[in-house]
């Protein structure tokens, strides 16, 4: 049985990752007390989120070309369940304290750091060299956003930004493709292009 392509498993990540996103927007839109009308709701994203690290562990098992990948792939998966768990205990009322809050930035500049050492190659070297490390960025940068919506949970701008850098993300996963060309370059170390 041959493995996928490594973007064909970015791009599973990125519908679930736009899933997020568009549960998190949609809270945003309508406002927290009417999202939390329906009581399955306000564990869809934290529970999506515990999913996708679990789900991360399948692909540092099975997708893993390096020991920096196989670092990089369970620190972003342990930061997901990280977060989506203290998301889910908040939401059902177990766990008490505002700090935990502080969880899912903490997971965002995890997984924007993994990102960032992850990638070996410089920014232009090919294009998904320059998505990881526009994803990292956009994650470490992206960290300022999910803290002032952990200090300020009602805030309806600071839930708007945190849904759109999950739709960010995975705007930027589905470019992914393994060997292609960034504005035109593609270094001569990198391969063929695959199209």
């Amino acid at each position: 049985m041959t493995r996928p392509p490594a973007e064909h498993v970015h791009w599973l990540f990125a519908t679930g990752v736009l899933l997020l996103g568009l549960f998190l927007l949609a809270e945003a839109i309508v406002g927290t007390e009417a999202w939390r009308r329906r009581p399955w709701r306000p564990y869809l994203w934290p529970s999506f989120a515990f999913l996708l690290g679990t789900l991360m562990w399948l692909v540092m098992v099975s997708f893993t070309s390096s020991t920096i990948h196989m670092l990089a792939h369970s620190a972003w998966a342990q930061a997901l369940m990280l977060a989506g768990a203290a998301e889910l205990g908040l939401v059902r009322g177990k766990l008490h304290s505002p700090l935990w809050r502080l969880a899912t930035p903490f997971a965002f500049f995890v997984s924007g750091a993994a990102f960032l050492v992850h990638e070996q190659n410089p920014w232009f070297f090919q294009r998904s060299a320059f998505l990881h490390h526009l994803m990292g960025w956009t994650l470490v940068l992206g960290t300022s956003v999910v803290i002032a919506r952990a200090l300020r949970p009602g805030r309806a701008a600071a839930n708007a930004g945190f849904a759109i850098l999950f739709i960010a993300l995975a705007v930027m996963l589905y470019s992914d493709r393994d060997t292609a060309p960034v504005f035109g370059h593609l270094d001569p170390l990198a391969g063929e292009p695959r199209r």
